[in-house]
């Protein structure tokens, strides 16, 4: 799917209007010139100048005798295929966000990973053994390794 580069140019606008109205907030530094919120504005202001910038474009292509419209659908969009992975990757988040903290992380990870799998045609000898794989290595990565604390759920009495 193509948008036009007018609706970007509205998003990243709207974008860097949001950033530069809640750096207002940030508290001023005294006897500096440059404080917390200097760095934040100076990008928020630049992503400004490339929306405009997009938004120009865009309206100057969506006017023009070949007339490009808004939105061009992509191709993905017809196939059964495609647009049966896109749902199940939206039913799989909502999966996880119901579930996790009740199941567990990595009981919904395998589940999650293995339907993703099933769906993507992979071998079914080696759907379990990959996504329990996969699931561990990730469950390691973020709770050991960078401290972020992923629901046990189920496996509360035999966490490490």
């Amino acid at each position: 799917m193509k948008f036009n580069d007018a609706i970007s140019g509205g998003a990243l606008l709207a974008l860097a209007i949001a950033i530069l109205v809640n750096i207002q907030s940030f508290p001023r530094i005294p006897g500096q010139s440059i404080g917390p919120s200097a760095f934040p504005g100076l990008l928020a202001g630049l992503l400004a100048v490339c929306a405009v910038i997009l938004i120009f474009n865009g309206l100057r292509k969506h006017l023009s005798p070949q007339r490009v419209g808004w939105i061009i659908p992509g191709d993905w969009l017809t196939s059964p295929w495609h647009a049966g992975n896109f749902v199940l990757t939206v039913v799989g988040l909502l999966f996880y966000i119901l579930l996790a903290d009740k199941l567990g992380f990595i009981p919904c990870g395998i589940i999650l990973l293995g339907a993703l799998f099933w769906k993507l045609r992979v071998r079914p000898a080696l759907i379990l053994p990959i996504a329990s794989i996969a699931t561990l290595v990730i469950h390691l990565i973020f709770y050991k390794g960078l401290r972020v604390p992923l629901p046990w759920g189920v496996l509360l009495p035999v966490a490490w």
